[in-house]
């Protein structure tokens, strides 16, 4: 699969310490804190009041005391603020900034085979993966991300059948690391899905005594020769509990690199090369095309006019019970 990417060229270069500098009197002028996920570029990161993953940007969100967020992410993390935080407003930068593994499962879709499986006789709960749309969310029984699905897979009753959506490669590893049968769903992470075997192992045998990190959004084949697997704020502890200086070969989001190289800068670290399915060429296009669109000349234009913004749905309100049972219990 290629990852074509979005097109920011639009905008007129401005100086990026000058933007920084706007935002953060922005953010004073219109009572507001700025989100931003591990994904988004550095210099956004650097700003951000909170940075995480999906599940502590979610929990640092209902903690927040300013009337607006500027969430920096895609579309079902601004949704899920505020669906977590209805009094907010919630801004996202760019609302095209949304998710392979989101538009792989639509309600619709969802809403006809779980009743196929009913009526099949079929009794199962399903557990659907934070990369989701709202009106997704409305249909589960349970939200997981990286770092809570061992625990949430562990509440599912033994008697249960499990639906696992929409991330096929991330349900195949909980189902490896808690012995339970899945039902998956045929989804995947457009970059996630591209990182090349042989560049990595290339990159391994060019770089001697490094170690393999990967997302478990990853492919099986991807997994089985990485030493550690985890989610991003996994992926953090780990180097920071690693004291001798090493070189981790990192197999997720690129802009991963940025939050660990501030959390243990004695490491280095390399990005795992992608491939490009059509012509089986290596790239380095392990970014998400969603994720950079979120930049500073966007934050900060969100800030300055208060839109995007994201709207209350009627679906929010069956979709927030279960992601508070989920996320913040």
């Amino acid at each position: 699969m290629s990852l074509p990417m979005m097109d920011n060229s639009e905008e007129v270069y401005e100086d990026p310490l000058d933007l920084m500098d706007e935002i953060e009197e922005l953010k004073k002028e219109k009572d507001a804190t700025l989100l931003a996920h591990f994904y988004i570029d550095g210099e956004i990161q650097e700003i951000a009041d909170f940075t995480g993953d999906s599940l502590k940007l979610a929990r640092d969100a209902v903690t927040v005391k300013t009337s607006t967020i500027v969430f920096s992410g895609v579309h079902f993390m601004a949704e899920s603020t505020k669906i977590l935080s209805p009094e907010k407003k919630v801004l996202l930068p760019d609302l095209n900034a949304g998710c392979s593994l989101a538009e792989s499962c639509q309600f619709g879709d969802l809403d006809s085979f779980q009743k196929k499986l009913k009526a099949e006789g079929r009794d199962f709960e399903t557990v659907a993966y934070i990369n989701t749309s709202a009106k997704v969310k409305s249909l589960c029984d349970w939200i997981v991300t990286s770092g809570n699905a061992r625990e949430i897979i562990d509440r599912v009753p033994q008697g249960k059948e499990i639906l696992f959506v929409p991330d096929q490669h991330l349900g195949r590893y909980l189902m490896e690391v808690t012995g339970r049968e899945m039902i998956l769903w045929p989804g995947s992470c457009m970059v996630h899905e591209i990182f090349s075997v042989q560049g990595l192992l290339r990159a391994k045998k060019n770089n001697p005594g490094s170690l393999v990190l990967a997302h478990p959004e990853c492919p099986h084949k991807i997994l089985e020769v990485s030493d550690f697997i985890g989610g991003t704020e996994k992926l953090r502890q780990y180097v920071m509990s690693i004291k001798e200086p090493g070189t981790f070969l990192i197999a997720t989001e690129a802009n991963m690199i940025h939050p660990l190289e501030k959390s243990a800068p004695h490491h280095t670290y390399i990005p795992v090369p992608g491939i490009i399915s059509s012509s089986g060429e290596t790239c380095a296009c392990n970014r998400c095309p969603h994720m950079a669109l979120n930049t500073l000349q966007k934050v900060r234009d969100c800030l300055k006019h208060g839109k995007p913004e994201i709207e209350w749905q009627p679906y929010f309100d069956q979709a927030k019970e279960v992601l508070q049972r989920s996320l913040l219990q």
